[in-house]
């Protein structure tokens, strides 16, 4: 006679504990999710559980109000725990492999209002401004007025460069008022540089002292090295509690706020996909939706029948 399907349980238990050596809170998690299937699966056997059973399940899971990331966690232990069943007994096949939790809903990228925007850029500003406010003060700017990303700003050169085979990825043109970025798969774009951003631009320039690991980049951290993405999202976070804003600042809002005031004001979605170096227009309509919500709220405010009495 088989063991009863609390004995697999357990011996899987013991041997995940005993021989990989798992931490005593990954056993736990293992052994909540074990008893969630057991009790899922009424009287029914481990070995009499099905595919559908297992789909089944996971809808029920999630009916319940449960996560998507934590059904396909439940579903990655239910389905090493058949493998190792099927090594114990013989099993026409693993039940949960192929079950997929249910999507994630695709959550918008947030974005400042305008307002908010113009504010953050504005704040903290004082008549005899440190280089390394001059500093950032250019690269806030920067990357509202040219949608960049991080990576991209950080890798930009004063000006464009070449020597030893290697040339520059990314720099400033001052005298064409633009930015040429190198984005994700290596697709080069050029980016306008609104007015405010050249004047921070201009600012910088004029007090950046030379880079001690003698290169060429725009931006420069403490030690007179190219500064990094971490550094540039730790002084943007800074500046932003400095501010007093109410919602955590990092680059990507500062591309997102480019990309949705932008849609707003000029309903291009064509000409924002190619600002932000997007490859597909796919990545660009979530825009639409953020343009959407403005829309509505304004409609929300505005209309005289938008609330019910």
């Amino acid at each position: 006679m088989e063991p009863a399907r609390e004995d697999w349980a357990g011996r899987y238990l013991r041997e995940l504990e005993t021989q990989r050596q798992l931490s005593g809170h990954t056993i736990a998690a293992y052994r909540r999710d074990l008893a969630q299937l057991r009790e899922l699966a009424g009287h029914d056997d481990w070995a009499s559980l099905t595919h559908a059973d297992m789909r089944r399940f996971a809808a029920r899971l999630h009916a319940g109000g449960q996560e998507p990331r934590s059904i396909a966690r439940k579903l990655s232990g239910w389905r090493g725990f058949y493998q190792w069943l099927s090594r114990q007994i013989a099993l026409p096949a693993n039940p949960v492999e192929g079950v997929r939790a249910p999507r994630r809903p695709k959550t918008l990228p947030k974005a400042l209002a305008v307002d908010a925007a113009v504010q953050l850029l504005e704040a903290n500003r004082h008549g005899h401004p440190e280089p390394e406010e001059l500093c950032n003060r250019a690269m806030f700017e920067l990357l509202y007025s040219s949608g960049l990303r991080v990576s991209e700003l950080a890798g930009l050169d004063l000006a464009y460069t070449q020597n030893e085979g290697s040339s520059s990825l990314g720099w400033y043109d001052a005298a064409a008022g633009e930015v040429v970025v190198t984005g994700k798969g290596n697709k080069m774009r050029r980016v306008p540089v609104g007015g405010p951003a050249r004047e921070a631009l201009a600012a910088w320039l004029a007090v950046r002292p030379p880079a001690l690991d003698g290169s060429a980049a725009l931006f420069l951290s403490k030690r007179g090295t190219r500064v990094t993405p971490r550094v540039v999202q730790q002084r943007l976070k800074t500046h932003a509690l400095q501010a007093g804003s109410p919602v955590h600042v990092h680059p990507h809002v500062l591309r997102h706020s480019f990309a949705s005031h932008l849609l707003q004001s000029s309903g291009d979605l064509r000409a924002v996909q190619e600002l932000l170096g997007h490859a597909s227009i796919t990545s660009t309509q979530v825009y639409t939706a953020l343009d959407f919500q403005h829309l509505a709220a304004v409609y929300d405010r505005a209309h005289p029948r938008a609330k019910a009495k």
